[in-house]
């Protein structure tokens, strides 16, 4: 069993990308100098009534439905970010899928018709990278500065650029040479219909991220959920001073830290698809996809082996010799004609014919 790396963890736990510590750590400052004013003021004037504001950070209904509403966040954020990651997870499968399909389906096209195979095939990553940058809201830029290793033409990018939504318009491309590859018997109509399968699972794998991304979580309920957390870190003072004094600085510092990270990881991972350090790895997703699809495009086309054509046996006779200057003849004579012709060789006279005895 290997040994934990204890300095990896603690590294983990420190390092700053991908934390929300910095997101919020000045709405932590904010707090700890709000109760270090409300502590400064006990220490000149105590606070007396002031401090009863305080049973209301510690009342248990109050507690309870800021906790329950603090996990609900994170669960629907999480459930969110998952969706997203399986939604993207089918896609890579029904990719690979399609791209086997018409790889074996189309393995024998030659010239022309291969050309055109190797060129529909390079729009398989194309679709991945568009689907990147629509659910990103971004131009079709990165497209065109992979185009070199894409190899797209120029009026298909242009036809892209200027598609609603460019994912869709790849598959319409898509469907149209299947069809095209049918109505030319290239493919069958068993094999038209698996490969439509896989055009409708991407479609509905590019709805789906449509979905999660505009489906935004509810208004009212983030509002109040952030309404609760300053309500509850700005009475916490007023319940701890009493006790803590000085310290009551440091200790709502503290509580409101877990409140805020735990409010702004659901904020930080309800949106997968995004560029940040919390977000689906979506370039190394294309990436995956555009490796697959080159690895099939310089593979060695499938073809089938040959069967070789049967052996005729040979028979011989005395007054016909076994000709042994074939190899292949005397591959194929029986067994008791090639003994008797060593018999004959050795000390019979032409025409006797010694056959092996039971």
């Amino acid at each position: 069993m290997p040994k934990a790396n204890h300095t990896h963890w603690f590294n983990k736990a420190l390092q700053l990308r991908g934390s929300v510590i910095p997101v919020v750590i000045p709405r932590v400052i904010i707090f700890a100098l709000f109760a270090l004013g409300i502590s400064w003021l006990d220490a000149r004037s105590p606070l007396g009534d002031l401090q009863l504001a305080g049973t209301l950070a510690n009342n248990v209904a109050c507690n309870l439905v800021l906790g329950l509403l603090l996990v609900f966040r994170t669960n629907t954020a999480y459930d969110r970010f998952w969706e997203g990651r399986k939604a993207w997870g089918d896609l890579v499968v029904s990719i690979r899928s399609l791209l086997r399909e018409l790889q074996t389906g189309l393995g024998n096209l030659q010239d022309d018709a291969k050309l055109e195979r190797d060129r529909v095939l390079k729009y398989l990553p194309a679709f991945t990278i568009c689907t990147q940058l629509y659910l990103q809201k971004q131009s079709l830029s990165k497209l065109a500065t992979l185009n070199a290793k894409l190899k797209i033409d120029e009026p298909a990018i242009a036809k892209l650029r200027s598609a609603q939504i460019p994912p869709l318009e790849i598959l319409r491309w898509l469907g149209d040479f299947i069809q095209k590859c049918c109505e030319k018997g290239w493919i069958d109509s068993g094999q038209r219909s698996s490969m439509n399968e896989k055009l409708n699972q991407l479609t509905i794998g590019l709805t789906t991220c449509e979905r999660i991304q505009n489906t935004p979580v509810p208004v009212a309920y983030a509002v109040f959920l952030r309404v609760l957390i300053v309500l509850y870190c700005a009475l916490l003072p007023f319940s701890l001073v009493g006790q803590l004094h000085q310290w009551t600085g440091l200790s709502v510092a503290l509580i409101s830290f877990v409140l805020l990270s735990v409010e702004a990881i659901g904020v930080e991972i309800e949106n997968p698809f995004g560029s940040d350090a919390n977000d689906l790895p979506l370039d190394e997703l294309c990436a995956s996809v555009t490796k697959t699809v080159d690895s099939a495009l310089v593979a060695r086309p499938y073809q089938a082996v040959k069967t070789p054509a049967p052996v005729v046996p040979i028979t011989a006779s005395p007054s016909q010799p076994l000709d042994t200057s074939d190899p292949q003849k005397m591959l194929a004579a029986e067994p008791s004609v090639l003994f008797a012709e060593s018999q004959e060789t050795q000390s019979q006279p032409p025409g006797i014919v010694i056959l092996p005895q039971d």
